[in-house]
């Protein structure tokens, strides 16, 4: 009898310890996520290329502290520009960064980013909506980015010229889901071959979903929107912007057509820029402090020498602009020296604002007279900051650095 009840007062002790274990699910709830590192994260890929792409792209063009790691537990690779312990930091951060355009999607991954075994759900990490607070079941993957070429990589030359009439290149195989498009980008005046890339722009949402290389076919996802209306942007430096509103599932307009592979082609004709345009070079960057151009700069600067060269006629102003008027070092490239995209046997000095501007528009000068075109055919403007696109202290101040080419006679 007395082992009965010992037996008994055993059994009704694993009772009670059985029943006061958690769910997987009320464990989630009962974990405080304070107690985690939090990232913001701006962009999930699962293609590590594409991660290195945007990784650089957000520090280059966003001006962002980006980085990128392996998230093990999506086995994705996560972008994101902020890790912290405080939840609620991440959680404004990640709201700030989503009044940006191309950052609309922004979340925060709370947890860790290496797969972990334990039991408890939390520590393989939770995507978060920082608006609405809730978990994110599926994670949004932007592998489309393949095609996206915000910069061309250094040491690249301009293209070519060629005829239209090359065999279409295969279509390249990365992974997007969605419908296929052909971006037709040609000349007016000779019908040959522009290099260039075109970006989409979701209508309702007002977001960029990616930029996509032209002459070849690309797969664009679909908008998933409720008008389904886009909007291909083609920007070629050296050429007059352009525009094609559509519908992503009736694409419509003047020469857009189907091929035989499938593709809707969508022809941009491009014309050369004309007196009074002005260009700003978008891909033409300069080492901090300095009157000298990064390497990546080199493609562009060249395809203003093309232009240049191609039409005798062209007479241009070159405008240098800083972000803000502060006075500061300037480090400048040797007068007689011959590097204009290193820093090898640089000179530092002090000046201002304004004759920063000018030594950087006066470089560009420089490289195209080093290169045959005549210094008469070029003038240089210098404005420091006094005209700057975005406020100097917030978030695109850096795009207030920048040259522009103003067409004064073609």
């Amino acid at each position: 009898m007395k082992t009965f009840k010992l037996f008994a007062l055993v059994g009704t002790f694993l009772v009670i310890i059985t029943s006061q274990q958690p769910t997987a699910a009320s464990r989630l709830e009962q974990v405080n996520l304070e107690a985690f590192q939090n990232y913001v994260v701006i962009g999930a890929f699962k293609y590590h290329h594409n991660a290195v792409r945007f990784r650089d792209h957000a520090q280059r063009d966003l001006n962002l502290d980006a980085k990128y790691e392996k998230n093990e537990n999506r086995d994705l690779y996560y972008v994101y520009v902020m890790s912290t312990n405080d939840r609620t930091a991440a959680i404004n951060e990640a709201k700030r960064l989503r009044e940006q355009a191309e950052l609309g999607e922004t979340w925060v991954y709370s947890g860790s980013l290496t797969k972990e075994t334990a039991p408890v759900e939390v520590t393989r990490g939770v995507d978060i909506n920082p608006v609405t607070d809730k978990k994110i079941e599926t994670v949004a993957v932007q592998d489309h980015v393949t095609q996206t070429t915000t910069a061309p990589p250094e040491q690249t030359k301009p293209a070519e010229e060629k005829t239209t009439t090359e065999t279409q290149p295969a279509e390249p195989d990365n992974g997007v889901e969605g419908k296929k498009f052909f971006f037709r980008l040609y000349r007016g005046t000779d019908n040959s071959v522009v290099e260039g890339d075109v970006a989409a722009i979701d209508v309702d949402r007002t977001r960029k979903m990616g930029t996509f290389k032209g002459n070849i076919p690309v797969k664009i996802p679909d908008p998933a929107s409720k008008s389904d209306n886009i909007i291909f942007v083609c920007e070629v430096f050296g050429y007059r912007k352009t525009q094609k509103d559509m519908n992503y599932n009736n694409p419509e307009g003047e020469g857009v057509e189907q091929d035989d592979q499938g593709a809707t082609v969508v022809p941009f004709e491009l014309v050369r820029l004309q007196k009074g345009d002005i260009a700003i070079m978008y891909h033409v960057y300069f080492f901090k402090d300095a009157a000298i151009m990064r390497p990546e700069s080199k493609y562009e600067v060249t395809s203003l020498l093309n232009m240049l060269n191609e039409n005798p006629k062209y007479r241009i102003r070159i405008h240098g602009h800083t972000n803000g008027n502060a006075s500061g070092k300037i480090i400048s490239k040797p007068k007689d020296g011959t590097e204009y995209f290193s820093l090898t046997d640089a000179t530092e000095g002090f000046g201002t604002a304004k004759k920063l501007s000018e030594e950087r528009a006066v470089i560009i000068r420089d490289y195209l007279a080093s290169n045959g075109i005549d210094p008469a055919r070029m003038e240089v403007k210098a404005w420091g900051g006094k005209k700057p696109i975005y406020d100097k202290l917030g978030a695109h101040a850096s795009e207030n650095v920048r040259v522009e080419i103003e067409i004064l006679e073609n």
